[in-house]
């Protein structure tokens, strides 16, 4: 039996989930979630229970909203890096959820190491 779309992405995401948390090191987790029309990024203290930073283009200060493409990935990453730096954080974990590493997500990524965050 084939499984559905839905079924594989939950997979994935736990693999994924598991596998930060056998290597976590103390260090938070950049936890990033992508939709048809926003993408958004979380910094999270996974021992708290605590979110130590966010940034996402539903933010009316950043004039992003419903603009879900590479160039809004980047400034998202731009922007959580920024919060992190001023909460204090200089490394995390990247928690790409059940999303594949490439595009959108990349490009959050690649943003946020340009933004001096130790990914």
């Amino acid at each position: 039996m084939a499984n559905s779309k839905r079924d594989l992405f939950q997979k994935r995401r736990l693999r994924v989930r598991s596998k930060l948390r056998k290597v976590n090191a103390g260090r938070p987790r950049l936890s990033v979630h992508r939709s048809n029309k926003n993408i958004s990024a979380q910094l999270i203290d996974d021992e708290q229970g605590v979110t130590l930073a966010a940034a996402s283009t539903m933010e009316k200060d950043l004039g992003l909203k419903g603009h879900n493409t590479v160039e809004a990935a980047r400034k998202i990453g731009e922007v959580i890096a920024e919060r992190a730096k001023a909460a204090g954080i200089t490394e995390a974990q990247f928690d790409r959820g059940g999303f594949l590493f490439h595009g959108r997500i990349k490009a959050v990524a690649d943003a946020a190491r340009d933004g001096g965050l130790k990914i």
